[in-house]
């Protein structure tokens, strides 16, 4: 089992940044495919980015191809999202999740955090 904590959420101008940590609980962490999705008020929630559990692969969706960048430090049990050049419509809960499978799907992904708020103004 694996239990994930969220963090780093808050409020930002537009082109700002801001560095999201997802800490995870338990020995298996490094075994995970990890991926960071969110969702914003009144629409369902979407694939942000991913990493395998090695950290050696990841995939981004286009809308931040070239602003967000997905990391992860097994020694630590940590995954990282850095959100550069933020726009409003980067507003949403972010949600951190572990899963076996490296997907872009949210039903492929077995734990998933309680969420942090990122609200982008203009």
């Amino acid at each position: 089992q694996v239990q994930l904590t969220e963090s780093g959420g808050g409020l930002v101008q537009a082109g700002g940044s801001l560095r999201l940590s997802c800490a995870a609980s338990g020995r298996t962490f490094s075994s995970y495919n990890m991926g960071w999705f969110r969702q914003a008020p009144g629409k369902e929630r979407e694939f942000v980015a991913t990493i395998t559990w090695s950290g050696k692969n990841t995939y981004s969706a286009d809308s931040v191809k070239g602003r967000f960048t997905i990391s992860r430090d097994n020694a630590k049990n940590m995954v990282y999202l850095q959100m550069n050049s933020l726009q409003p419509e980067d507003t949403a809960v972010y949600y951190c999740a572990a899963g076996v499978q490296w997907s872009v799907e949210t039903r492929s992904y077995v734990y998933w955090g309680m969420g942090t708020q990122v609200t982008v103004s203009s």
